[in-house]
């Protein structure tokens, strides 16, 4: 049930102990399917938008992910999609943006755990 996933989601965010505060929006398609949308709060002040689509009936399928992730002064810092614009990648459609929206690199299809990992290790290295 996308209840379920919900919840997931929201057990995730509170055991992440760099996000300080969110704004999170939860909307039910069907008994599956369901569309997240938000932004994260970080210590450091950066920020996470993300979205995703999904239909979570046989396993989590992510119709649509955006995970975009920049500084408190809003400068990209990565954003991981699967809008299918970049059909030369090995990946496609999955990809990530890295420090600009020009240099685009192939990546396997992500999801919200592997992002706040990620963060994590930018926002420790930075703090050292």
């Amino acid at each position: 049930m996308i209840e379920d996933y919900f919840r997931q989601v929201e057990v995730l965010l509170s055991a992440a102990n760099i996000v300080h505060s969110t704004s999170i929006t939860y909307d039910k398609r069907s008994a599956s399917i369901g569309f997240i949308r938000g932004i994260l709060y970080f210590l450091d002040e950066s920020q996470l938008h993300l979205r995703e689509f999904v239909n979570v009936e046989y396993g989590v399928e992510r119709y649509m992910y955006v995970y975009h992730y920049q500084r408190s002064g809003g400068t990209l810092v990565f954003r991981y999609d699967n809008a299918p614009h970049f059909p030369a990648l090995p990946t496609f459609p999955h990809h990530k943006h890295e420090r600009s929206d020009t240099n685009i690199i192939a990546a396997s299809p992500s999801d919200l755990q592997a992002v706040l990992n990620e963060i994590h290790s930018l926002i420790e290295t930075s703090l050292l």
